[in-house]
């Protein structure tokens, strides 16, 4: 079964799916879309460092993708809006990432497929750091769901409730460098903030509690991979992008279905 790239690129896509959909609905709620794009342009780096070092994509873009999140954690409120420390963090990561990789000598590297992804390419190996990856992101936000979405909601909240909001932002952290860590292969690190915004801003239109929006957005992020798959198997387009492409377009669709039901309500 495994042996058809069609079926270990749909596995994979649905994986990275699963991983996104509860890590997305937060980044939309706190706002966070820029936060999710700065640590995917810093996996560029962690790719060449990987290369480098001869260890795995995955060990680096994590390690990276890991610094990236804390640091901008770390120097948030110091002088500097967020906008701006993202705007330059993230730029600089990948700047630094391409210029590295520019210095490899002797290594062949396929740069458009860490940028657009390479789903296709997908390995049984790979998919078992897919799926372990997924696995760990949608433990750890369900074991904290309670205390994420209060520190959320209210951060006074959170501290009269007898816990740090930081803490729970650090949570939040980890999953983020652990979701782009095992999305790059998939769908590239200029992608991954889409997968990560598009089906859970979709599921908005359809959620009657954060549990049920989590869940759409997971079954949307699915249905995105099964059908950009399927799209680029037959006319022939990037499949990264193509998955996006289908998210997008429900996105637009469930975007026009929930305006018009509150406008007839």
């Amino acid at each position: 079964m495994l042996d058809d790239f069609m079926t270990r690129a749909t596995l994979a896509g649905v994986g990275v799916a699963f991983a996104a959909a509860p890590l997305g609905c937060f980044v939309v709620w706190r706002r966070m879309a820029y936060f999710g794009d700065a640590t995917a342009h810093a996996a560029i780096l962690g790719v060449a460092l990987s290369l480098t070092f001869q260890m795995s994509i995955f060990t680096g873009a994590l390690a990276v993708a890991l610094i990236m999140a804390l640091a901008v954690t770390l120097l948030a409120g110091r002088g500097y809006a967020m906008d701006t420390l993202l705007g330059v963090m993230a730029h600089s990561a990948l700047a630094f990432g391409l210029v590295a990789v520019s210095f490899l000598s002797g290594v062949r590297i396929d740069l458009m497929a860490y940028l657009f992804g390479d789903i296709l390419a997908v390995s049984r190996a790979d998919l078992a750091v897919i799926w372990g990856g997924a696995a760990l992101v949608v433990a750890l936000i369900a074991w904290r769901w309670s205390r994420l979405l209060t520190a959320t909601l209210n951060e006074e909240l959170a501290y009269a409730s007898g816990f740090d909001p930081k803490r729970e932002q650090l949570v939040l952290t980890l999953s983020l460098a652990v979701t782009v860590a095992v999305a790059i292969k998939v769908v590239g690190v200029l992608l991954i903030a889409a997968m990560l915004i598009i089906p859970a801003a979709a599921a908005r239109n359809l959620a009657r509690s954060p549990e049920s929006m989590a869940a759409i957005a997971a079954a949307i992020g699915a249905v995105s991979a099964v059908a950009g798959l399927r799209a680029a198997y037959v006319f022939d387009t990037p499949a990264g992008p193509s998955i996006v492409c289908v998210a997008a377009v429900l996105f637009a669709f469930l975007s026009l279905v929930g305006w018009q039901t509150r406008s007839g309500a």
